[in-house]
């Protein structure tokens, strides 16, 4: 007896009184298949089918064929299933296990969910956008159509009291234990070393120390082939080794999770596709990287890289049940103990970290501007959904006030991404809607016909390929070439066109070249680039559909590629032809252009005839705003004006003029802009016309005041005229011999008196004997000291006991002595 049964009373009773449950139920408790059978002889449930939602096909198969076997019937009788690319289902199916994805589409079409009585979203704490869709959509239909259907949410690993909160105080019914003990064991690893090399030894250590199949989860594809590849030669003759993730066909991932012959041993290397809702007989060995590969989208730049990442704790746990399902079993965590308690406590949602165009899109058809008005467990994030509004205004889906346009009906009927179903529609009214349905298999199914770059020759082998999975992609392409009214055989002998009908699924990813073989720049601004020896290294443009990386430095996974003339015709309503004139970095000048334009893509320029006066100031005043005002040749005439300027403005502010970079840089047209004539290039603004530009800003009225207030210089009275210095930090600053000053009792100011100028006095040669803003004060204090040490030091030169009765001079003795 599975441990789950001992609750399904409570369960069938919450469901016919509130009609929504949350079911808490560790792995190996067998809620998946056991659940779904258990409701079939519930009372309310009349003729209803149940539909029971997985997160992964596989899963999605496996359950139906288990639940299935339990019936002694095949699939496809009172139990069947519905995934992408295979469906087995009959009129006598009660029990219909879909993809999240599936049911999605099964309740977009029919909203009321005629003849369905339950609806069970199993595995819920992956948290996947369809699984959170799904519920928002089920809790809606129940409110408003619907009063009867019953929802039950199912997890091992789950928040239950936030959930029931979402289902409106839904009990929340837990069934405790699981199948059988798991020993934890931790194989601390080295975080600079090679995830391979350590699983590796991981798995010979187990086969070594246990018995049974091992069931070893690693962060990807990569790492499998690198894993499998390290154990090649080194594994006992009897093991089995057996790759599974989900570019697989679903023959091959067949034979993964089937148990392995009598008297032999099988190490299944699987993705995240085995946490959940899968058993693999004969497993009781599970080794854990504690790694997964997530995708993880960019709002700012449309870009989703794919991080690896550690595990939650509620994933970790879902690993380790595997071990448990059948027999007691052993989970290695390739991790120090202690680290388990700094994981994250949940799986982070794919709302959170996902493109939402399509969440907006279906939203949208169901009719529904603001998300706000369903019931979701975590909103979606404002600029992710902002970004997902625009991408649907742009693809035609969406009008000002957010409403599906016709477009956008349309491509809420089809089962595909709106970028995808949009290029699909566009291609068919070309002749070419058989190879764009072909294309958007082959982005939607990961690592389909092979992981090229150039995607015609993917599209290429997809055509060739026979085995299975290539044969059901094929059926697929076929139908979604159908529902736009395509015939599937059409464009497939164009392939090399592929780049003209990815464009408009991608616009903004239309690339061009720039600098070394490989580099390439976006339409929307964004540099990314293939390897140089990539046979697309050399094209002049590219239809760019998958990018990863960072904005800066992004990397293209899949492209085609494509001609200007396919952008001119494609793109005629968006491309713009500008006269510029612009400052020109090769020449260092202004020079006039005129330029077609698509996105940040020159697609042609050519120079213009003649460029006006005006427009030549106007780019040189770009460039100088884009280099900044510091940059121009202030030298010291030029600059000890501005000073003298800024000095007034800080003590008086207006009428005197702000000349602070700030301020000049916002009104270069004003001050800079009418002496510029005659002038093509930054370099040949001199000081003088810096100096005459700012001269412009002070009134003829308040020249004068501006000598009186802030006199450039300083008459001494030994007849010297030397210069203020307006730019020190402490203020203005007069540096000045110390005998030019002897019998000065008044100390110099500026500012109309109001401000003691910062006295520097110096020795005979001009070097700093001492700082005052107080002359009198040291005459009559500091000056004996002085005395006494620059008479030695400078014999040639009068050093009065009483400077105050000396007359100033600027040479070593007084004429006449």
């Amino acid at each position: 007896m599975l441990p789950v049964e001992a609750v399904l009373p409570d369960l069938i009773a919450a469901l016919a009184d509130k009609g929504r449950a949350v079911l808490v139920a560790p792995p190996g408790a067998g809620k998946t298949t056991r659940v779904p059978l258990a409701l079939l002889s519930a009372p309310w449930r009349g003729d209803g089918r149940i539909v029971v939602l997985e997160p992964r096909r596989l899963a999605a198969r496996a359950a139906a064929r288990r639940m299935a076997e339990t019936l002694g019937e095949e699939v496809g009788r009172t139990v069947g299933y519905r995934v992408r690319m295979e469906t087995k289902v009959s009129a006598a199916t009660r029990i219909e296990v879909v993809t999240e994805g599936v049911f999605t589409r099964m309740i977009l079409d029919d909203p009321a969910l005629d003849g369905v009585a339950a609806v069970l979203f199993d595995e819920f704490h992956e948290r996947s956008l369809d699984g959170d869709l799904g519920l928002a959509l089920a809790l809606d239909a129940r409110g408003a159509l619907r009063e009867d259907l019953r929802l039950v949410v199912m997890s091992a690993t789950i928040d239950g009291a936030r959930v029931a909160g979402l289902l409106g105080d839904a009990p929340v019914i837990e069934s405790a234990g699981r199948m059988f003990p798991v020993e934890t064991r931790h194989l601390p690893r080295d975080p600079r070393g090679r995830i391979e090399d350590d699983a590796a030894a991981a798995i010979r250590r187990a086969l070594a120390e246990e018995t049974g199949s091992l069931l070893v989860f690693l962060p990807g594809q990569a790492e499998i082939r690198r894993t499998a590849e390290r154990l090649e030669g080194r594994l006992p003759a009897e093991t089995e080794l057996a790759p599974l993730y989900g570019a697989l066909d679903f023959a091959a991932q067949d034979r993964a999770i089937r148990p392995a012959a009598p008297d032999r041993r099988k190490i299944v290397l699987a993705t995240a596709i085995a946490q959940t809702s899968l058993t693999i007989e004969g497993v009781r060995v599970v080794i854990d990287s504690g790694l997964a590969r997530v995708p993880a989208y960019e709002p700012a730049t449309g870009i989703t890289r794919l991080e690896t990442r550690r595990v939650s704790r509620a994933a970790a746990d879902q690993r380790r049940g595997r071990a448990g399902r059948t027999e007691p079993g052993v989970c290695y965590r390739l991790w120090e103990e202690g680290q388990t308690a700094a994981l994250a406590p949940f799986d982070r949602p794919e709302m959170l970290e996902a493109d939402l165009a399509p969440l907006a899109l279906d939203l949208a058809a169901w009719g529904v501007a603001d998300p706000a008005a369903l019931a979701f467990l975590d909103p979606p994030p404002k600029p992710a959904w902002d970004e997902a509004l625009k991408t649907l205004s742009e693809l035609g889906a969406l009008d000002a006030d957010r409403r599906l346009t016709p477009e956008g009906r349309a491509l809420a009927r089809l089962p595909l991404a709106p970028r995808l179903g949009h290029m699909l529609r566009r291609a068919a009214s070309e002749g070419l809607g058989g190879l764009a349905a072909g294309l958007a298999v082959l982005l939607s199914e990961p690592g389909l016909a092979g992981d090229d770059t150039d995607l015609r020759e993917r599209a290429r082998r997809l055509l060739a390929a026979r085995d299975g999975r290539s044969r059901d992609a094929l059926a697929l392409a076929a139908r979604f070439a159908r529902a736009v009214g395509a015939d599937p055989a059409d464009g497939r002998d164009r392939i090399e066109e592929a780049g003209a009908v990815l464009m408009h699924a991608f616009p903004e990813r239309v690339a061009m070249a720039r600098g070394a073989p490989g580099g390439f720049v976006m339409a929307g601004g964004r540099g990314a680039r293939v390897e140089p020896a990539d046979a697309l290294a050399r094209e002049a443009f590219l239809a760019v559909a998958g990018v990863t990386g960072t904005a800066e430095n992004a990397r293209i996974l899949a492209a085609a590629p494509l001609d200007r003339a396919a952008i001119e015709a494609g793109f005629a309503d968006r491309i713009v032809e500008e006269a510029a004139v612009a400052f020109d970095e090769r020449t260092g000048s202004v020079r006039g252009r005129s330029v077609r334009r698509y996105g940040r893509l020159v697609l042609a320029e050519r120079a213009l005839g003649t460029v006006t006066e005006a427009q030549t100031r106007d780019a040189l005043l770009s460039e100088i705003g884009r280099r900044g005002v510091a940059r121009l040749p202030w030298e010291k005439g030029a600059a000890a004006f501005r000073a003298r300027l800024g000095f007034l403005f800080g003590r008086l502010g207006p009428p005197w003029p702000d000349v602070s970079d700030e301020a000049l840089a916002a009104t270069l047209g004003d001050w800079l802009g009418p002496f510029l004539a005659g002038v093509r290039r930054p370099d040949a603004i001199g000081p003088d016309t810096l100096a005459e530009a700012l001269r412009a800003l002070v009134p003829w009225d308040q020249r004068a005041a501006l000598d009186r207030l802030a006199p450039s210089h300083f008459d001494a009275p030994s007849g010297s005229r030397l210069p203020i210095d307006y730019a020190t930090e402490n203020g203005p600053l007069l540096s000045i011999r110390v005998q030019e000053l002897f019998g000065l009792d008044i100390h110099p100011a500026v500012g109309g008196g109001a401000v003691p100028l910062l006295v520097e006095l110096t020795s005979p040669a001009h070097r700093p004997i001492q700082m005052t803003r107080d002359l009198p004060g040291f005459w009559r204090g500091s000056w004996k000291d002085v005395r006494a040490e620059m008479r030695g030091r400078y014999p040639k030169h009068v050093w009065p006991e009483d400077p105050l009765a000396a007359q100033a001079t600027s040479r070593a003795k007084p004429r006449g002595t």
